[in-house]
């Protein structure tokens, strides 16, 4: 059996369900947006995350990405906007820019996870290759629309485009002749699932043996895909802004990349933050090792020295202020009354424990 000598476009873009119009763009849009959910609901719940949180974080981030993706379609392509009152808006017909999209999306996510005091950078990694995985389904909708294919091929794979497709694609009159054209969105999907995978991969191996800092995967997301993006924009002819002879998706995919890769690094090279060292076993050694015949080791229930650090029992005067017992004996203060060698420990393990739990809740 002899293979296709190319890939034939579908004869429809949508159908119907009663009165309703079911467009297979807008179909694929809403199953990558459900995978990219489920995932990471996964992905986050691994790490100790509340998967709940993922669903509150899609119900704001999901509409935020449609808006930002027309605006910067609107904005960057005005020509290609249908001659109806509500062409602005038309999404269904196809139209999203993905930079404005995941710009917005990004800020709004960020807003939400705020409020929920989640840790963002873990929360980028986790949700990274899901946005991949996501964008990667949505480009099945591009092949119904029969729209963002690149230039003319004699290649098995190359698409078939109807002429009128042709046309309203806004490619160069030159090329309106061919019949067949590189199948860009297919280059794309199958990036987009292939860097979904070395992203998964990075996060459990890491990078030469190092684990990837968060939001390291996130800033490799905004690198790998705009680096792609910078061959695929090599290929596609059709309408666009163009300045000094290149599209300028170029010019955005470059930036980024850049933007991204520098991103990565500065995250990686980043230091580990320092543990807080743990005096305790040394402070207590001295109140171990004393007699326990001193009278300035006798303490009772009843003395504060005597209470646990987390209880927040306070410390005496003489230790809160630094002064030795010893100083304290030696200016006419009792033995009985000078604090007992656990008070300092006491106090250094309450201080220690305050500055631990500020040092984690500034990482949180």
């Amino acid at each position: 059996m002899a293979l296709p000598a190319s890939i034939p476009s579908p004869s429809i873009n949508s159908f119907n369900i009663g009165p309703l119009v079911i467009h297979f763009y807008a179909l694929a849009y809403l199953v990558g947006i459900a995978a990219a959910i489920i995932i990471t609901r996964r992905r986050w719940r691994a790490v100790g995350g509340d998967p709940d949180i993922v669903g509150d974080v899609a119900l704001w981030s999901v509409p935020a990405g449609i808006i930002g993706g027309r605006i910067y379609f609107d904005v960057t392509t005005p020509m290609d906007i249908p001659h109806v009152w509500y062409g602005v808006f038309a999404v269904w017909d196809g139209g999203l820019g993905i930079w404005g999209g995941i710009a917005l999306a990004t800020v709004v996510g960020l807003w939400r996870l705020r409020r929920h005091h989640v840790n963002t950078a873990l929360f980028m990694d986790a949700v990274a290759p899901a946005l991949l995985v996501a964008q990667g389904i949505g480009r099945i909708g591009n092949y119904f629309n029969k729209e963002l294919f690149g230039r003319p091929t004699s290649l098995p794979w190359g698409l078939e485009v109807p002429y009128q497709y042709r046309l309203a694609g806004g490619i160069p009159d030159k090329y309106l002749n061919f019949s067949t054209f590189q199948p860009t969105f297919l280059y794309e999907l199958i990036f987009d699932f292939a860097w979904a995978g070395v992203l998964v991969w990075l996060g459990h191996h890491g990078l030469r043996h190092r684990k990837i800092k968060p939001p390291g995967l996130f800033a490799l997301y905004v690198f790998g895909y705009s680096a792609y993006r910078i061959f695929e924009e090599s290929l596609r002819i059709d309408s666009s802004v163009y300045f000094l002879g290149l599209r300028l998706n170029t010019y955005i995919a470059s930036a980024l990349a850049v933007i991204g890769l520098v991103w990565f690094w500065r995250i990686q090279r980043r230091p580990d933050p320092e543990p807080a060292p743990d005096h305790a076993p040394e402070a207590a050694e001295p109140a171990d090792a004393a007699d326990p015949g001193s009278p300035a080791d006798v303490t009772t229930d009843s003395d504060p020295a005597s209470a646990p650090a987390h209880a927040g029992a306070p410390a005496p005067a003489a230790a809160s202020a630094g002064i030795p017992a010893s100083a304290a004996a030696s200016a006419g203060t009792p033995a009985s009354a000078a604090p007992s060698p656990s008070a300092p420990a006491s106090s250094q393990q309450s201080q220690e424990s305050h500055e631990s739990h500020d040092s984690e809740s500034t990482h949180g």
